[in-house]
């Protein structure tokens, strides 16, 4: 890595989908969060998930 923080996979606990309110699966290689149910991936920039639809990658 080229000295981006990791996102903290503690968090992943507290986290839920902004639209289905479901758990959320961790992708590393991609930095992102999915939502399985929603078919959303949310960013994850400089360690900080971004929970907005409006940023989240279409599955």
């Amino acid at each position: 890595m080229t000295g981006t923080p990791l996102f903290d996979r503690r968090m992943l606990e507290a986290l839920v989908c902004p639209v289905t309110q479901a758990g959320l699966a961790y992708d590393a290689d991609r930095q992102e969060l999915v939502s399985k149910q929603a078919r959303l991936a949310f960013p994850i920039r400089d360690g900080i998930p971004i929970m907005l639809v409006s940023e989240a990658r279409e599955l």
